[in-house]
């Protein structure tokens, strides 16, 4: 997608996918509360050499046609946030499995607020679908997955956020740019420096777009004169997202695809996890990988939107993860740590950070070595 959007940004790693094992169950933008305001280190802190660099960018930006007074209403109140350079510089790089990925993209939870949501907005998104041809169950799971239908959007100044990662330099093109089209959001009023707010990386709004894919495709759905994704009202962030796809190849009554034996459409077959499910893929999912490049997050949207259409779940079984455990096992051993006091944060069968940390708390007070990795005898020790 020509890195406009997130996916040559964030990656797969990057997604603010976590899960019981390691805390809430989103999707979406990371190292950001909406409420509660932000940890200390995405608050502005002194640094002079960045104090520099914003005064040479000044200069550049006004050659792009950025007036004074936008630039003093965006900068205003911002400032260099350390912690968005330590979350850059230490992007997981590990991918999830695919089974891991859908217990949580396609968590009962997120089909029952994605179902909630859905019926909700059915004007809304029956009208867009209608202007722009994507199904409202697909523009529903994007949505779902991004900002878990609108209640985690993040709340870090864009600004301070893309300004910092340009000065940062390791991708200090990509992010002036960021900056310069971030600038010109405020300089037409689209939106005010107030809340002009988003991930750690900068991206916004109910979809998470990031400033120059805003800049390309974002929508005045409700006619009010402002392409604004940022407000509790979803409709521009939605058709901002059925238009990015449309725009980007969707096409009208085609399937993004669909589980082999499950009804599934004629497309090219594949396998993402060995042993796992298969699944025939037509070119929509080829468009829904331009939103994140990823064929888990493709088949997560695709799968979370059957599933708000009233779909079931996949079919075909996952096989045993490498510590010989299937999911139902670690659902039970997430379950008995819990009952034995040592909480797991939930029990959705994902091993994570917080369900390590039980592990390793439980595994030290039988006197075994504390590595934090499940086990089947593990799983029995605990009855």
């Amino acid at each position: 997608m020509n890195l406009t959007r997130r996916t040559a940004l964030l990656g797969l790693g990057a997604l603010g996918l976590t899960a019981c094992g390691g805390g809430s169950n989103a999707l979406g933008p990371t190292g950001a509360s909406d409420a509660g305001g932000l940890p200390p280190d995405l608050r502005p802190t002194p640094n002079p050499s960045y104090d520099a660099w914003v005064a040479s960018f000044r200069d550049r930006a006004a050659g792009q046609g950025i007036s004074s007074g936008t630039l003093s209403a965006g900068f205003r109140g911002t400032g260099y946030l350390p912690g968005v350079v330590t979350r850059d510089r230490n992007q997981t790089e590990f991918t999830r499995t695919l089974e891991d990925y859908l217990a949580i993209a396609a968590s009962d939870e997120r089909v029952s607020k994605g179902r909630a949501a859905f019926a909700r907005h059915r004007s809304t998104l029956s009208a867009v679908e209608a202007r722009y041809g994507v199904p409202a169950e697909i523009v529903t799971a994007v949505w779902g997955l991004e900002s878990f239908y609108g209640e985690r959007r993040g709340n870090v100044p864009v600004v301070s956020a893309t300004s910092t990662l340009a000065f940062d330099g390791r991708r200090g093109a990509f992010f002036e740019k960021q900056l310069v089209a971030a600038l010109k959001i405020l300089q037409t009023g689209d939106t005010t420096p107030g809340n002009l707010r988003g991930s750690w990386a900068g991206a916004m709004g109910h979809t998470q777009f990031i400033p120059t894919s805003y800049q390309a495709f974002a929508v005045d759905f409700n006619g009010d004169g402002r392409r604004d994704i940022w407000s509790d009202n979803p409709a521009d962030s939605l058709a901002s997202t059925a238009a990015y796809l449309a725009n980007n190849g969707w096409a009208r009554g085609v399937r993004w695809g669909g589980e082999v034996g499950n009804g599934a459409p004629a497309g090219d077959i594949i396998q993402p996890q060995p042993g796992g499910p298969r699944f025939a893929v037509t070119r929509n999912f080829r468009v829904i990988k331009r939103y994140n490049n990823s064929d888990s997050y493709a088949i997560g949207v695709g799968h979370l939107a059957d599933r708000i259409a009233g779909g079931g779940p996949i079919r075909a079984s996952f096989p045993p993860d490498k510590y010989g455990l299937t999911k139902d096992d670690r659902i039970r051993l997430q379950q008995r740590l819990t009952a034995r006091g040592f909480d797991t944060d939930g029990a959705d069968g994902v091993i994570g950070p917080n369900s390590r940390k039980a592990i390793a708390a439980y595994q030290s007070s039988i006197g075994v070595p504390a590595t934090g990795d499940p086990s089947p005898e593990l799983l029995r020790s605990l009855g």
